[in-house]
């Protein structure tokens, strides 16, 4: 099968089953992930530093929503082994991975998320390649994922150029758009480089009402 062919038997297959969790299994999934108002939440992390600031947003969001009563599962992408995508298709978009590493906790734990949040440092303009990783190996879990989600981005530079940001932004945006995930906000932190910098902030204070709302 030549790729434009795998592709549209591919995406023929996600639409159909994005279809029936929409169309006929939305009120179950609502139903397992947000039993009286509360919902699993995987959070991935990014960062390889343990104190660095992306995972310290993560760890007020994560307080927040724990307090409002959700259930908080996370995935600390740089001290895991995730192998890269490369792109052979032996998954079909919605199969078994060839590589079997940490990305199978992830796996198991999204797919039944009712929410999912992306917590990265900017590293040379764009999200660490840890996190990044992680991203692309949806690919094998693809229809699975094309169910009504929440997300939210947390995410920390040491400049403070919009412009710049925006690129982090527009990817995860786009992503959303991709999966039909609803954004459930974003807490972007300019100027914070060094280890730290980001807790005389007003940022994780953000994050926290950030997890405390949804």
């Amino acid at each position: 099968m030549n790729r434009r062919d795998f592709l549209k038997t591919s995406l023929a297959a996600t639409a159909a089953l994005a279809g029936t969790a929409i169309l006929g299994g939305t009120l179950a999934h609502t139903a397992t992930n947000r039993k009286g108002g509360k919902m699993k939440i995987l959070v991935i992390t990014g960062s390889p530093r343990k104190n660095g600031n992306s995972n310290t947003l993560a760890e007020h969001f994560i307080r927040g929503a724990k307090e409002a009563g959700h259930e908080v599962v996370r995935f600390d992408a740089a001290f895991k082994r995730v192998h890269p995508c490369i792109a052979c298709n032996k998954c079909g978009m919605n199969g078994e991975c060839v590589f079997k590493d940490d990305f199978e906790f992830v796996r198991k734990q999204i797919v039944d998320a009712g929410m999912v949040v992306f917590a990265t440092p900017m590293y040379y303009f764009g999200i660490s390649a840890q996190i990044k990783a992680v991203i692309d190996r949806f690919y094998a879990i693809n229809s699975s994922i094309h169910v009504p989600k929440k997300a939210a981005l947390l995410m920390t530079y040491a400049d403070d150029n919009k412009r710049k940001e925006k690129v982090i932004s527009d990817h995860y945006e786009v992503l959303l758009d991709y999966l039909g995930w609803s954004d459930a906000g974003q807490v972007i932190a300019p100027g914070v480089w060094p280890a730290g910098a980001v807790n005389h902030t007003k940022y994780p204070e953000q994050a926290y009402r950030l997890g405390k709302s949804v």
